[in-house]
């Protein structure tokens, strides 16, 4: 296994809902032990600390959920992304979901100055793609592949430095999706696949597909994980449950077919609610997650011979 630089970004936003709590995932991760999960593998590890949202004038607007911050955010993590890109591969310790509206733009705007396509894979029980126009909750949480793949309806929020195509997207693992977000998608070539797709064909088949194209074409992979992809029975830290999820043994296959491809270039780790876990035990499952999306394996082990 090829040993890679890792940064560590802390981004302790909990302003894309109303339920409060993800504030503490950054710490949460930490305590976890991701830092020493990852050099464990041989590679480098360096921890940048958290990032801290711009100041604005932005001002809020009935029906949506702390706007101004949430664009204090984008605005911020759009730039700690792009210079983190420079050092190695980020991991953007969340922190809601409002966090990939910065990651993802200012990843990709690295991307384009390399001269590479971005591509993001988006693990989720949503699609995220609601617009401030759309959102029945108000909740920004839903909107950042929307705003990343260049969708109208994101008035006060920075021009996008470049945006990403919705045919180079992906999302595994939907099973609570609004009527306006599948009809936006629907509008799109963007790939999703829900739990019965899931389940009839297995993630491989699904996933294998699209990192081909991201080989093919020399692209650079940003990856979203949200503790919501899996079964709230295995990832119980999240204000967003929904029943049904991806098994462990199934997002494991997903993180290891990530590694064996090689092509993951960045990575949020999102949703994560410390007031809701168990002993830590959906921190402790988002860290093996990441180890083995960066080369932690399990080999082969001889079955003891019946006596």
């Amino acid at each position: 296994m090829t040993s890679r630089d890792i940064v560590l970004v802390g981004a302790p936003l909990d302003c894309g809902k109303a339920r409060k709590g993800c504030l503490m995932g950054p710490d949460a991760y930490r305590t976890a032990g991701i830092a020493r999960a990852l050099s464990d593998l041989g590679h480098r590890v360096t921890d940048l600390g958290d990032v801290s949202p711009d100041s604005n004038d932005v001002q809020e607007r009935e029906g949506l959920v702390n706007l101004g911050e949430t664009i204090g955010w984008t605005t911020a993590l759009m730039r700690r992304a792009q210079a983190a890109m420079q050092q190695g591969l980020p991991i953007f310790l969340g922190g809601d979901h409002a966090l990939s509206l910065g990651t993802v733009p200012g990843v990709a705007a690295h991307a384009a100055q390399e001269g590479r396509p971005q591509f993001v894979l988006w693990l989720d029980a949503h699609s995220d793609f609601n617009t401030l126009e759309t959102t029945g909750s108000g909740n920004l949480h839903g909107t950042p592949l929307a705003y990343a793949t260049g969708q109208s309806g994101f008035d006060g929020f920075p021009a996008l430095p470049v945006t990403v195509p919705a045919s180079q997207t992906c999302i595994i693992g939907l099973r609570s999706v609004d009527l306006a977000e599948r009809t936006l998608m629907e509008q799109t070539d963007l790939r999703g696949y829900d739990m019965r797709a899931m389940d009839e064909s297995g993630v491989a088949a699904l996933l294998t597909p699209f990192l081909a194209d991201v080989a093919n074409a020399g692209g650079a992979l940003h990856v979203s994980l949200d503790v919501d992809f899996l079964d709230p029975a295995h990832a119980p830290a999240v204000g967003t449950t929904v029943p049904g999820g991806a098994t462990v043994r199934e997002a494991h296959l997903v993180m290891e077919l990530l590694s064996d491809s090689g092509l993951m270039t960045s990575l949020d780790l999102v949703e994560l609610n410390p007031m809701l876990d168990e002993r830590g035990r959906t921190a402790h499952l988002m860290v093996d997650l990441a180890a083995s999306a960066l080369g932690r394996r399990i080999f082969d082990r001889p079955t003891p011979r019946m006596m």
